[in-house]
């Protein structure tokens, strides 16, 4: 890209916002076909909220997999109502429901979108149901996360239909199952996804991100899971330190720890937290990692510790130099102690690229088009992980957080701003429509 054009870009990404996103500024600089899709979405509006309210009436917990069946093939009939060829990815190699994938091959450079079928709340949660808070609002148990997201891809390419414009509309959208719990192994579960990104000039995700419809997610931190496990020589308390005995497993794991701390707690945007730990003479944890017991005296030299734990990381340079220093630091053990740390296939991190404010840029100023205001960059440490990321090392530009706006996902709290479902509809749309005829959409190598 020339100097100039990243200047233009940046210069778009970092401009103060001057009005709200409910704006009732009137659309600027829009063409004819792109006045049809905008009055498309308000025209389809109800229905997609309707739509909305029957999938979030559907219990999906991931482990729920007929219901996340369900509302798969509930937006399967949607798609191929559009003229999408749709399929079922099983997901029986990796312990879950599977996926959905529609596709409408065309002659513009390939979108990738993504979207999940599944919720934390599972059959047995109290939180079920669709309810109207008042006329702007609405909870429900994965309204905003992520079945708004949902909805908003469908809408969005139904009223681009709607205006004539998705004959040349090269898209796959993918569905996860298993996004709130990602099946085993994670490289199966994910297979689907990683497929469909290979030839992909933009990929966008649909998730809520911060919750807040004036910015967007161009950075995801990485999530990996990580267990320590310490021995040392079980005895009689009073022998602790001496030549034959050692320090213990409890000591050797404080050491680790602390050193943990001391030496990685200050790097910017790296975290991690350790989340359980049993110690003694005996234990036992479950293959989850969440859950276990262990027993042991107060007068008994410790036997062995486990610990499991979260990290999370913001590009794959810092994951590999903080796995790096982990394992250098459990590498020096104690007097007779033992120790050995491992690190699970998480998800990859996001990192800011070029590409990704460039799409931003776009998204910007789609948003400005529409009379909705500015979009930012999101703070990435309000980013959690999600499926974009395993595709951040394939596709150029890369964008997340676009979704129905709300709050307190994740909880029985979880509430959508319904005002914004189609000031979010016509964003994408309009970026969609824009990316397909040749704005901003650079080709893959």
């Amino acid at each position: 890209m020339p100097t100039s054009s990243i200047r233009l870009c940046l210069a778009a990404l970092f401009l103060a916002a001057a009005r709200p996103v409910t704006s009732t500024a009137q659309p600027t600089g829009l063409s004819t076909t792109e006045r049809s899709i905008t009055r498309a979405v308000d025209a389809h509006n109800a229905t997609t909220l309707a739509l909305l309210e029957r999938l979030v009436n559907i219990n999906s917990g991931t482990q729920n997999f007929a219901g996340v069946r369900q509302v798969g093939d509930v937006l399967r009939a949607q798609f191929d109502s559009l003229g999408f060829r749709t399929r079922w990815v099983d997901g029986a190699p990796f312990n879950r429901a599977g996926h959905l994938v529609a596709e409408h091959p065309g002659t513009g450079p390939k979108l990738l979108l993504i979207g999940h079928l599944d919720t934390v709340f599972e059959p047995g949660s109290s939180f079920q149901k669709f309810e109207r808070v008042n006329d702007s609002t609405a909870k429900g148990p994965g309204i905003i996360d992520m079945k708004g997201g949902d909805v908003i891809i469908l809408a969005a390419l139904r009223a681009i239909k709607d205006a004539g414009a998705l004959a040349p509309m090269n898209v796959t959208v993918v569905f996860n199952g298993d996004e709130e719990d990602a099946g085993r192994p994670i490289s199966a579960a994910r297979r689907t996804l990683v497929d469909a990104a290979k030839d992909a000039t933009v990929a966008i995700g649909f998730e809520d991100g911060a919750g807040d419809p004036k910015t967007a997610v161009i950075s995801r931190r990485g999530a990996t899971e990580w267990t320590l496990r310490t021995g040392g020589n079980a005895g009689h308390a009073s022998q602790i330190f001496h030549a034959d005995m050692g320090a213990g497993a409890v000591f050797e794991t404080s050491r680790i720890l602390n050193e943990f701390y001391t030496k990685l707690s200050g790097e910017p945007l790296l975290a991690f937290s350790p989340g359980l730990i049993l110690g003694g003479s005996s234990l036992t944890i479950d293959s989850t990692g969440s859950e276990g017991r262990a027993s042991g005296k107060h007068n008994v030299i410790s036997k062995q510790v486990v610990v499991t734990g979260d990290m999370r990381t913001i590009s794959p340079e810092q994951l590999e130099r903080t796995t790096k220093a982990m394992r250098e630091i459990v590498a020096k053990h104690l007097p007779l102690t033992t120790a050995e740390i491992s690190f699970d296939d998480g998800y990859p991190p996001m990192a800011p690229s070029d590409g990704n404010r460039r799409l931003l840029a776009l998204y910007d100023r789609a948003s400005r088009d529409l009379g909705s205001g500015p979009v930012e960059g999101v703070d990435p440490s309000r980013a959690g992980a999600a499926d974009v990321s395993f595709v951040a090392s394939i596709v150029p530009m890369k964008i997340d957080g676009i979704g129905l706006s709300g709050h307190d996902d994740h909880s029985d709290k979880e509430t959508a701003d319904l005002r914004m479902l189609p000031v979010q509809t016509k964003r994408a749309a309009l970026l969609l429509y824009r990316l397909t005829n040749g704005e901003g959409a650079t080709p893959r190598p």
